[in-house]
C-alpha cells in the first residue's frame, strides 16, 4: 500500500514538473516569436532576406517587411507548430533536468559544474529525441514566404499541409541511387528527422551549457534558503536565465546554422538527405567563417529575452505547484 502511495506522489511530482516546464517553455517561446521568424529566414538563407541579413537594424527592416506582406499573423507564422512543439519538449526536458539533478546531485555538497552540465546535456537530448519531428514542422513553416495560388488567392503555409508536403517531398528515383536516398522513399518517416543528427550534437554543448550557467551562478550569487536551496526573486531568475541563455548560444551557435540548412535541404534537394560534410562545405564557401554566425545577433536578441522569461517562469510554476 505504502508503494502504491509512493509510486503515485512520484508521478503526480513529475506530472506537475511538465506542466510547469511546458507553460514556461511556451510563454518564452510567444515572447520571442517573430524575431524567431526572423532569425530562421536568416539563417537557412532565404533569397527574400538575404539583403537584410548582417545587422541589427536589418532584422528590424526584415520584421517590418514581414509585416507590411503578411501582416502581424505573418510575425508568427509557424508558431502553432512552435507551441505544439515546445510544449512537450520543455515539459520532458525540465522533468528531465530534475530527475538527472536528483540522480546526480542529491545533495549541494555533491553539486559540481561537470554535472550541472552533464545534467542539462542529457535533459536537452532525451527532449530532442522525442520532439524533433515538431521543430523540422516549425523551421519549414517559417521557411516558407506567403504566396497565391494558380487562382490569385493567397496561401499561407498550414501545419498540415507542410506535413503532407515533407512526407511527399522527392521526385521518383531511378533503379540506382545513393543508400539515403532509398531510405527516403521506404521510409518516408525519416523525412521528418532531417538535420537530426546535428541537432543531437548541438543540444550537448547548448543545454549543457546552459544549465551549469544557471546552476553555478544560482549557487554563487544567491543565498541558502531552507533546505539547502536557493533564495530567488523572480529579477534574480529572469537575470540568471538571461546570462545562461547568452552563454548557451554562443557556444553552440554553429550547430545550429548546419542544422537549419539540412532542415530546410528538402526544399532544395527534395530527394537528398543532406550530410554534415557537404552542409558545413557549403556554408563556408558561401560565407567563410562568420557564415556560422550569421543571424547571431538577432539570435541574442532572441534567446537572451527567451532563456529569462523560460528560467523566470519555470520557477515561478515550481512554487505555485509547490515543487
Amino acid at each position: 500500500m505504502s508503494s502504491d502511495a509512493s509510486n503515485s506522489k512520484a508521478a503526480d511530482r513529475v506530472i506537475r514538473s511538465g506542466i510547469a516546464g511546458g507553460v514556461a517553455g511556451c510563454v518564452a517561446k510567444t515572447v520571442v516569436a517573430p524575431l524567431d521568424r526572423v532569425k530562421i529566414l536568416f539563417q537557412a538563407s532565404n533569397p527574400e532576406y538575404q539583403k537584410y541579413a548582417g545587422t541589427w537594424s536589418g532584422a528590424f527592416r526584415a520584421g517590418a517587411q514581414i509585416y507590411k506582406d503578411a501582416g502581424l499573423l505573418g510575425l508568427f507564422q509557424g508558431h502553432s507548430a512552435t507551441l505544439l512543439r515546445i510544449f512537450p519538449y520543455a515539459a520532458v526536458k525540465f522533468v528531465a533536468y530534475d530527475q538527472v539533478h536528483d540522480f546526480l546531485m542529491p545533495t549541494r555538497e555533491q553539486e559540481t559544474n561537470m554535472r550541472r552540465f552533464s545534467a542539462g546535456a542529457v535533459s536537452g537530448a532525451i527532449s530532442v529525441l522525442f520532439t524533433y519531428p515538431l521543430e523540422l514542422l516549425r523551421v519549414r513553416m517559417a521557411f516558407h514566404t506567403i504566396h497565391s495560388s494558380a487562382s490569385g488567392r493567397i496561401v499561407r503555409p498550414s501545419f498540415l499541409r507542410t506535413a503532407r508536403y515533407i512526407y511527399a517531398e522527392g521526385a521518383p528515383l531511378p533503379a540506382s541511387v545513393p543508400a539515403t536516398r532509398q531510405l527516403f522513399h521506404t521510409f518516408p518517416i525519416l523525412k521528418f528527422y532531417r538535420g537530426f543528427s546535428v541537432s543531437l550534437v548541438g543540444i550537448v554543448p547548448y543545454a549543457g551549457t546552459a544549465f551549469l550557467t544557471w546552476g553555478y551562478l544560482r549557487a554563487t550569487l544567491l543565498p541558502v534558503g531552507p533546505g539547502g536551496r536557493p533564495q530567488a526573486t523572480a529579477l534574480a531568475d529572469l537575470g540568471i536565465g538571461a546570462l545562461a541563455g547568452a552563454f548557451a548560444q554562443t557556444v553552440s551557435y554553429p550547430f545550429e546554422v548546419v542544422r537549419r540548412r539540412m532542415q530546410v535541404g528538402g526544399l532544395t534537394e527534395p530527394g537528398r538527405w543532406l550530410r554534415w560534410g557537404e552542409t558545413v562545405r557549403g556554408i563556408w564557401a558561401r560565407g567563410g567563417p562568420r557564415g556560422f554566425f550569421v543571424g547571431l545577433s538577432i539570435g541574442y536578441l532572441k534567446i537572451v529575452p527567451m532563456n529569462a522569461v523560460s528560467f523566470a517562469v519555470w520557477q515561478s510554476m515550481k512554487r505555485i505547484l509547490e515543487l
